[in-house]
C-alpha cells in the first residue's frame, strides 16, 4: 500500500517464477473491478497466458480470475506469494529516496519503468560463480548503455 497525500493507494504487482517483475498498477481499491482490471493490463503486456497464478488470500481474485482468466489454475496461499511481496522491496527503498510519490500518476509511471529497469540490473548474484556474474552485470551494462544513449555523451 502507498500512501499519497493522505489517501490510501494500493500497488498491484505481477511477478513471474525468478522474480522479474511483469507488470505494476497502482489503484484506489482493491475489489473485483479493480482486479479484472489488473488482469487485463498484464495479458495485454505477455505474449502467453500464465499456467499457474499465485496470489494472496483476497477473495476479488478468484472472481477476477474466473471472468479473465478461466482455464488458469488458481493457488491461494499464505505463503506462496512471498515472491510478490518481497518484490516490492525495491520499490520501498525508491519511494523513501524519492521523500514518496507526489500523485498516483507520477508513482505510476516511475514504477512501470522502474520495473523493467530493475529486472535488467538484478542479476541475483547468490546463484552465479563471480565470473559470470561480472559477465551477466557487463551485460547489463552494455544494454543500457545502448538503450540510453549514455555512451555517446563523454
Amino acid at each position: 500500500m502507498l500512501t499519497i497525500k493522505g489517501q490510501h493507494y494500493y500497488l498491484w504487482r505481477a511477478v513471474d517464477q525468478e522474480g522479474h517483475t511483469l507488470d505494476v498498477l497502482v489503484q484506489r481499491r482493491r475489489n473485483r473491478q479493480a482486479a479484472k482490471r489488473f488482469f487485463r493490463k498484464l495479458l495485454k503486456g505477455l505474449q502467453y497466458v500464465p499456467r499457474v497464478l499465485v496470489t494472496d488470500k483476497l477473495k476479488s481474485y478468484g472472481t477476477a480470475k474466473a471472468q479473465i482468466m478461466p482455464g488458469v489454475e488458481h493457488r491461494q496461499h499464505k505463503g506462496l506469494n512471498n515472491r510478490a511481496e518481497v518484490s516490492h522491496q525495491p520499490t520501498r527503498q525508491r519511494e523513501r529516496q524519492m521523500r514518496r510519490f507526489k500523485s498516483p500518476g507520477q508513482a505510476q509511471r516511475f514504477l512501470s519503468a522502474h520495473g523493467p529497469i530493475n529486472n535488467t540490473f538484478r542479476c541475483q548474484r547468490h546463484r552465479l560463480p563471480a565470473a559470470q556474474y561480472r559477465c551477466v552485470r557487463t551485460v547489463a551494462f552494455s544494454l543500457w548503455n545502448e538503450v540510453s544513449s549514455v555512451e555517446n555523451i563523454q
